[in-house]
């Protein structure tokens, strides 16, 4: 008997550890789950403070998160309530399974759980049920293996991701967001307790639907914590009285184009940091939300705020309603559309020709009839004004004016002056004509904002930028001379503001395009430039929309919502002239043009109709003509032969012309000539 228990015990050892083996192997041999899952991506303003957040494919919300990220307390708790040995077993507590049992056999029913954190981590990760024997031998298989293959700190992690805390909510993170409106970094003790109590029964314990349930759930984390020594019973005993979230909170959706396009540029990128302003951009896009409600249907409207000195983009407002099915197209963002911008070219042309030398803000121009081969520009009012200074023409955003110094200038020159402040131009035809002067061409809000942050610089360029990773790349260049530019800026700051707006703070300029399709407000102080479009992304008419109506308010407005007081505009460069017409340089005193000296005189006649290369229809040999200016009396003559003699009315009916291409001239008192050839069938 003595001599066969060496050998039983010899084989007892054998046996176990061949189980020991096999054991390890079935272990070893264990097909692990996906470790790595998929999270929000998060786009984040310049302090960090979170501006967007996207759910995963799935559509639930889950953040990234690591253990340091979270409140230790909640940790201390989570772990004392649900898995106390957690760093001492190795992923199977099989004293707590003992002890279980043990319960259960005496009480005739389950009274405590034998689950570790660990084999709960198995089961999220696999999505696997707790009810049935196979179920649970698989998760205390999975947990053997993870407790071989990660660290206690990874677990913990992986738990942390993917714990449910109701609806399509995972991980710490997305709860504290949604349930409290914070990070877990700092969490009282009774969202702690609620946060450990929500896994084990997440639909029936959700605070929003099921509040007595779910307080209850939290009182009994706290009093075994008070009884675990993991809370004082003061400090437990006050949080009873906490409230738990009546709802979940929205998750952060601000900036949603600006959004879009930073996920889109880098899709692997699962936090983006942008320059914007996340207190800013809401109460901008909650004024954008606001001035939809007043303007007709399915106008869009779109704002940027931009710090000049720096190029950082500190507000962008796509689109005042982001919908994708509304009748506004606000998925559309309305930034980077190209759209005509109206009047708002018309202080570079000024300050371009301040720098050449071709007129001075108190330069007199004529605002009168002016015709350049078929294009001849009116007026927005259709009203002439005679002679004004060049400031004066610049603060009533006349058009005939600007296109005469746009003339001298070269609509080649404003286009390569435009792009070297940054825009992305893009013309209609090959060539540009005057008529980019006045808004015939396509330009962005972004282009805009370029153009006067350059000029709000003294007439550098700014390179605009709105992510923090990609810092922009263009040096800065010398577009017009600092005088230029203030001078420009000061015209501009003497215009009125809106009614209610305080006056002289701000460089502003408006511009309405044709058919009223567009209204722009641009504007700048001394540290921030703002642009403001409103207008039918469709490019259909908005009737009745002018720059100054629409869209100035709302740029004077949207400076209010600035959380810094206005910065005053810079003084005038030491080299900028600052004289009155009078005293200016002859030259300087009233603009002429090149081609001046062979120009006739402003008052000499001019047959404005029929006009010249036109094809008319003759009635009973009878011809229509219409006069303006010249000195009375006048002389016709069809083909050089006289028709009409003596005449002093300005509108007449020239008798007995022949069919065919006829030379119809007018002579006025003093001499003076003009003529047009016409087609009479």
């Amino acid at each position: 008997m003595r001599a066969r228990t060496p050998l039983l015990a010899a084989a007892l050892l054998l046996a176990g550890g061949l189980a020991r083996d096999g054991i390890d192997r079935w272990i070893d041999r264990t097909d692990l789950p996906p470790l790595v899952a998929e999270t929000s991506v998060e786009i984040r303003d310049r302090a960090g403070e979170m501006l967007r957040v996207y759910t995963v494919d799935d559509g639930r919300w889950r953040l990234a998160v690591s253990p340091e990220e979270v409140d230790p307390r909640y940790l201390d708790m989570l772990i004392a309530y649900e898995d106390k040995r957690f760093f001492r077993h190795v992923g199977v507590d099989f004293l707590a399974m003992l002890r279980a049992g043990g319960q259960a056999l005496r009480h005739g029913r389950v009274i405590s759980g034998s689950s570790t954190l660990t084999m709960q981590v198995a089961r999220l990760l696999e999505d696997s049920g707790t009810g049935q024997w196979s179920g649970k031998l698989r998760q205390m298989r999975l947990a053997l293996a993870l407790e071989r293959r990660l660290t206690k700190r990874q677990i913990l992690g992986l738990y942390l991701t993917h714990a449910p805390y109701g609806g399509n909510i995972e991980g710490i993170r997305a709860a504290t967001l949604s349930w409290f409106g914070k990070e877990p970094a700092r969490l009282t003790p009774a969202e702690a307790a609620l946060l450990v109590a929500l896994p084990q029964s997440p639909e029936a314990r959700r605070p929003d639907r099921h509040p007595e349930t779910a307080r209850a759930a939290r009182d009994r984390v706290l009093d075994r914590m008070t009884s675990a020594g993991t809370l004082q019973r003061p400090e437990a005993q006050a949080a009873l009285f906490d409230p738990v979230p009546a709802q979940r909170r929205d998750f952060p959706a601000l900036a949603p184009h600006l959004s879009d396009r930073a996920r889109a540029l880098d899709p692997l990128t699962m936090r983006h940091h942008l320059t914007l302003d996340a207190g800013l951009q809401s109460r901008l896009e909650t004024l954008a939300r606001n001035a939809l409600r007043d303007l007709p249907p399915s106008v869009s409207l779109a704002m940027l705020v931009a710090d000049h000195q720096t190029g950082a983009l500190l507000g962008a407002v796509g689109s005042a309603s982001y919908a994708s099915g509304d009748a506004h197209q606000g998925y559309v963002d309305m930034t980077q559309a190209l759209r005509s911008p109206g009047s708002t070219l018309k202080p570079l042309i000024y300050a371009m020709g301040f720098d050449r030398g071709l007129a001075h803000p108190q330069t007199l121009i004529a605002d009168r009839p002016v015709a350049f081969g078929r294009y001849a520009p009116q007026n927005f009012d259709g009203q002439f004004r005679g002679e004004v200074t060049i400031a004066e023409a610049l603060r009533q955003s006349l058009n005939i004016p600007v296109v005469l110094l746009l003339d001298e200038i070269g609509p080649a020159h404003l286009m390569s002056a435009m792009r070297q402040s940054g825009m992305r131009p893009a013309l209609p035809g090959d060539q540009p004509g005057l008529a980019v002067g006045l808004g015939g061409v396509g330009v962005s809000l972004m282009d805009l904002t370029r153009l006067y942050a350059m000029l709000a610089q003294g007439g550098q360029t700014v390179p605009l930028h709105w992510h923090q990773s990609v810092a922009p790349d263009a040096p800065r260049r010398q577009v017009i001379s600092p005088a230029a530019a203030w001078q420009v800026g000061h015209i501009l700051a003497s215009l009125a503001p809106p009614p209610g707006a305080p006056p002289g703070r701000l460089a502003y300029k408006t511009g309405t395009s044709y058919g009223h399709r567009d209204a722009w407000a641009m504007g700048y102080d001394g540290r921030h430039v703002i642009g403001v479009w409103i207008g039918r992304p469709d490019g259909t008419p908005v009737p009745g929309a002018f720059g100054g109506d629409l869209a100035a308010p709302l740029l004077f407005e949207a400076y209010q919502r600035l959380d810094t007081a206005p910065e005053p505009l810079p003084p005038p460069p030491p080299e900028t002239l600052l004289l009155a017409t009078a005293n200016l340089p002859q030259p300087l005193r009233r603009f002429t043009g090149r081609e001046a000296a062979f120009a006739p005189a402003p008052d000499a006649p001019k047959l404005i109709f029929p006009p010249d290369g036109a094809r008319l229809a003759l009635v009973a040999g009878d011809l229509a003509v219409k006069l303006r200016d010249g000195t009375p009396p006048f002389t016709i003559l069809a083909n050089g032969r006289p028709v009409a003699t003596g005449l002093r009315q300005h509108e007449l009916i020239l008798p007995g012309l022949s069919r065919g291409f006829s030379e119809l001239s007018v002579i006025d008192a003093k001499g003076r000539a003009a003529r047009v050839r016409v087609q009479l069938d």
